[in-house]
């Protein structure tokens, strides 16, 4: 059996399951008394999407037809589909599956939170994809200068004099930068947020506008980050960027003393010097 034909018997059989897992009622239809199958009909989840009757036996029945991201969403929201499902659903049907955007804005929850705190003494944060700090622990609070002011990284990062201070090689880093937020901004083409703070920061920032200007796009996922540190003085990282399968908007930021240095030292006489 090929790959193909494989998926879309598992199509064939997810979508049948979940349309014999509802009722009328579940979906806003008027009840309809005992029927001899259970569930929905085929008929009535192509009605409430909005796609020919045919088409959707054609779809549920495995058959190879072309399909489209809106049809595979309206499907997805008859049926009632989570986000793990709605994923399932795209994958089983030949296309990728779209991100799980979470809902920006969201706060992280405490188990995220706890995960940012046992990873001191060495610093950790969270990114929304706009470069909004959105949680950190104390060691990064203290270690990148994150005060009260700091709210977007990539804002800071050019406009905000201890955050920018902090970056040893600030010259080197920032082509990454810009050319990371570009990558992301590309990705999200319906997302204003992101022209917004590329205009203000052209406005306020020659450096940054002079590096927008440039085609570049680069990768952020690992690197290293050298900072100087007005008390511990030149300090050295590795930094890992994870993104969260049900936050596509967060990314986790952890940072590694790097072993050929004494950063892992010096960051525990920090943190002890100065506790929480």
């Amino acid at each position: 059996m090929t790959a193909s034909r494989n998926r879309r018997d598992q199509l064939k059989e997810f979508l049948r399951a979940k349309r014999e897992s509802l009722t009328p009622e579940t979906v806003g239809l008027p009840a309809a008394g005992r029927r001899r199958t259970p569930g929905l009909r085929r008929e009535e989840v192509a009605v409430l999407a909005g796609v020919g009757v045919s088409w959707y036996t054609w779809l549920e029945q495995g058959r190879d037809i072309k399909v489209s991201d809106a049809v595979l969403d309206a499907v997805a929201r008859v049926l009632l589909l989570d986000e793990a499902e709605r994923t399932h659903l795209y994958v089983l049907a030949g296309l990728n599956p779209p991100e799980p955007a979470g809902q920006p804005g969201t706060p992280v929850n405490d188990q995220l939170q706890a995960v940012l705190d046992a990873w001191m003494p060495a610093p950790a944060h969270v990114l929304d994809r706009h470069y909004n700090l959105v949680a950190m622990n104390d060691a990064a609070r203290r270690i990148f200068g994150f005060d009260d002011d700091v709210h977007n990284c990539m804002t800071a990062f050019f406009t905000h004099p201890i955050y920018r201070s902090r970056f040893t090689e600030w010259h080197e880093f920032a082509p990454d930068m810009v050319g990371d937020f570009r990558a992301s901004a590309a990705r999200y083409p319906d997302d204003p947020a992101f022209g917004r703070i590329a205009d203000e920061l052209r406005a306020t920032s020659p450096d940054f506008a002079e590096l927008w200007a440039r085609p570049d796009v680069r990768s952020r996922s690992q690197g290293i980050k050298a900072i100087t540190h007005p008390e511990a003085g030149d300090l050295t990282f590795e930094y890992s960027l994870f993104r969260l399968p049900d936050r596509a908007d967060l990314n986790v930021v952890l940072h590694t003393p790097h072993p050929d240095t004494d950063t892992a030292a010096k960051v525990a006489s920090l943190v002890v010097a100065h506790p929480g």
